[in-house]
Order: C-alpha cells, then sequence, then structure tokens
C-alpha cells in the first residue's frame, strides 16, 4: 500500500508499506542541484551534500558512521543536477534510528570551519579524480558543450576556485534558500506503517520552516550541435554524440525508454551487436537519456581505439540513421517491452529502488507513477509510435564531445548543421 501526507509545513512524505520485508529504506529528497546554482556557487550543492555528514551538535562525523555501523545499516547521498538525495537502508526494528539521525545531520549540522577545509580539499580530490575518468569526463564536457551557459551545463561537483572560496555564510545561505519544506520530499518504502512511519516524520521534520526561500528562476535551455574535444594522452578515444531529448513526464517517455533500449541499452542492441561484438571496436558502448524538469538529452557513448575512431562514429550514425528510416520490428519491439518490464520489477525487489521511484517521482512529477500505470504505458506503445520519436530525437544533428589522443579535425565531417 502506497500513501502520500503533506506535513502542515509543507513536507510530503511519500511511502509504501511492505510488511512481508525486514527492512526499511529512507530518502530525503531536496530539490536543488547544480541547476539551481550561479557561475561563482557552481559545486555547493555537491559540498553541502558532503558536509552534512561532517559533524552535528550532537554526533560527530565519525560518531554519524558509527551510528550506522552500529545498527548494521547504510547511509550515504549523492547529488544531480536538479535534486540531492540522502538516504538509508536499515532493519526495521531501527526505522526512528535511522531518521532520527538524518533529521540531526539536516538540522543541525555545524559546518565547522575545520571540517569544511577538510571536505574541500575532499572534494578537490573528487574533481581531480573525474579529470582522470575519461568515460565519466567526456559526459561533462558535452553538458556544458550542448548547453553552455545555461545551469544544466555546470558540473555537479563544481570548479576548484569556487570550493576554495565557500565560507559558513554561504553554505548557510545556500540552506535557507533551497532546504526548506515545500522543496523536501520524504520517502519510506519497507516495513514500517503508514502510521509510525508519518508520526516520526512529523515529530522530526514539523518544526522546519521556510524562513527564506530561493528565487531561482527555472529557464528552458537552448541545445547546441556543438563539437568539443579535450585533447588527453590516453589510450583509448571516449566519445558522446547526443541530440535534444525528452522532458520528464513528457507523453513520449515510454517510447524512447524502448527506442534507447532496441538502439544501445543491451547486450542485444543495435549499438552493441554491430561495434562491440561483429567488428571488435568497443568495448563499452552504450545509449543513454537523460530526463530534466522542461528538457532532456539522448546520448551515445563510445570508448575506442584512435584508429577506429572515425568508423565507430560513422557506425553509430549509419545506425541512427537507419532505426529514423525504418523503425523497430515487431520482434525487436516485442522483446524491448519485456526487457524493460522485467528490468524494472526486479529492481523494485529492492526497498531502495522503491523508496527511490516513490521520491524522485514525487520530487519532479508530483505525482506517483503507479507499477500499473507504468506497464500499461509501456505496452500501449507501438512500432509507429517508436519510429515517430525516433526520427524526432535521431535525425537532428548531433552534438559531439570526445576525450583522448584526437583533435577537433578528426571530427568536422561528421558534424551536420
Amino acid at each position: 500500500m502506497t500513501y502520500k501526507i503533506r506535513l502542515q509545513n509543507g513536507i510530503r512524505v511519500v511511502g509504501e508499506e511492505i510488511p512481508s520485508l525486514r527492512s526499511v529504506s529512507i530518502g530525503i529528497w531536496i530539490g536543488t542541484g547544480s541547476r539551481y546554482e550561479s557561475p561563482s556557487n557552481n559545486g555547493i550543492s555537491h559540498f553541502l551534500e558532503h558536509m552534512f555528514f561532517k559533524g552535528t551538535d550532537r554526533y560527530t562525523a565519525r560518531e554519524i558512521a558509527e551510528v550506522f555501523d552500529g545498527i548494521g545499516g547504510q547511509v550515504n547521498a549523492f547529488t544531480a543536477k536538479e535534486y540531492t538525495c540522502f538516504y538509508a537502508k536499515v532493519l526495521d526494528e531501527h526505522f526512528n534510528v535511522a531518521v532520527e539521525t538524518l533529521a540531526d545531520m539536516l538540522q543541525n549540522s555545524t559546518f565547522h570551519p575545520d571540517e569544511m577545509e577538510k571536505e574541500k580539499r575532499v572534494v578537490i580530490e573528487e574533481i581531480r579524480m573525474y579529470e582522470d575518468t575519461p568515460d565519466e569526463l567526456v559526459m561533462d564536457i558535452l553538458a556544458e558543450s550542448v548547453y553552455g551557459s545555461h545551469p544544466l551545463g555546470y558540473t555537479i561537483l563544481g570548479l576548484e576556485e569556487n570550493l576554495r572560496a565557500f565560507s559558513k555564510s554561504d553554505v548557510m545561505s545556500y540552506v535557507d534558500g533551497h532546504y526548506h519544506p515545500n522543496n523536501i520530499v520524504v520517502a519510506i518504502a519497507g516495513n514500517v506503517n503508514q502510521t509510525q512511519a508519518v508520526e516520526t516524520i512529523e515529530r522530526l521534520f514539523g518544526n522546519l520552516s521556510s524562513a527564506t526561500q530561493s528565487d531561482v528562476e527555472i529557464v528552458r535551455p537552448s541545445f547546441q550541435s556543438t563539437l568539443s574535444v579535450r585533447k588527453k594522452d590516453i589510450e583509448q578515444v571516449h566519445l558522446c554524440l547526443a541530440s535534444n531529448g525528452l522532458e520528464a513526464g513528457s507523453k513520449d517517455l515510454y517510447s524512447l525508454v524502448l527506442l534507447n533500449n532496441a538502439l544501445g541499452n543491451s547486450s542485444s542492441s543495435r549499438l552493441f551487436q554491430e561495434i562491440r561484438e561483429d567488428r571488435g571496436m568497443a568495448y563499452s558502448v552504450f545509449s543513454f537519456h537523460s530526463a530534466y524538469l522542461d528538457s532532456g538529452m539522448f546520448g551515445i557513448y563510445a570508448g575506442t581505439s584512435p584508429e577506429h575512431v572515425h568508423d565507430v562514429v560513422s557506425l553509430i550514425q549509419q545506425i541512427c540513421e537507419d532505426t529514423a528510416e525504418h523503425g523497430l520490428t515487431e520482434a525487436e519491439l516485442t522483446k524491448g517491452k519485456e526487457q524493460v518490464k522485467g528490468s524494472m520489477m526486479l529492481s523494485l525487489e529492492s526497498t531502495s529502488s522503491r523508496m527511490s521511484r516513490l521520491g524522485k517521482n514525487e520530487l519532479v512529477l508530483g505525482r506517483e507513477v503507479t507499477l500499473d500505470e507504468t506497464l500499461a504505458g509501456i505496452n500501449a506503445v507501438t512500432a509507429g509510435d517508436v519510429q515517430r520519436v525516433a526520427k524526432r530525437i535521431l535525425q537532428q544533428p548531433f552534438a559531439i564531445a570526445a576525450v583522448g589522443p584526437v583533435s577537433e579535425a578528426d571530427f568536422k565531417l561528421f558534424m551536420k548543421s
């Protein structure tokens, strides 16, 4: 059974009771990320995610870790472009301890200057690690290239010079502006009944007030079909091709999910079979789609040797053109539907996945998307729907980003106006 309750202060609590399990997952979802930053504070959402683990009035950083280790639980957090999530998974008997600790972290963190300076160094090392991880780096280069100065083009980790400049007043001001009740969703899935869950959240978060709220204006980005290359002395070329995608909640998302699955999101997909299995030109090749509040990006990634770059890009374009022109076969469509449904249903055997689904849908869409609705949406997609979306997505000029021992001249041939 699922439920949704709005506390008097505006916090939304969504949950699912699963009495057959002995675990419970809790997620505190906040509607802020790198999209809500400025050039001067880019990276502050992610830095804050780190700082909430660095000590409160009650616990030191070590003691926060020991609380969860002591109950056999897991705790972590992540920052995305449009939201941040703090989550824990524990045995049902430790639900109260987990929520009390998360609440303390999010409301009573001290942001001690010494801890801030240490964590700045940690995040700077994380940024440098990304520079040495070209398959991650190329994704950031792609976003910055296609979105330009728009905040969706900002990196989540931010800039080293920004991090060094952050003060306690900066982070406190950002918390006041973004961590307010109307911007928070608490998601719970597992063996905790609704009454206990809501009463606990009310007790621990009910006094959180909306003293100040950020007035960040959300502007729809324009997608630019650019070419961006970072020359790097490494063995492979890591490249991405991308086009303008669909926003979260689009009626065509189910069609795009099936297109993505057939094109490059499974080991039997067209890109995987042609480029890896038949020609041996890449170890990793896949397609992906990122949906944002008002826009989206469809992309294809491949890592290949410099001598195969031209052939791989050419093959990707040929496969995309053929897919847009002829669509999917009925066999591919049927197989794809079963793959997508099976993957989704198997993932939902985890309380963490169920919690994430509830929290993200409420935060982004403002409602629960039931499993029945999702299954019906997938089943209703026709081959014509997929081809219509394929023409829209795959017949646009692609943006290209690459990292490796190459130059822009290696890709000029593939850029279309």
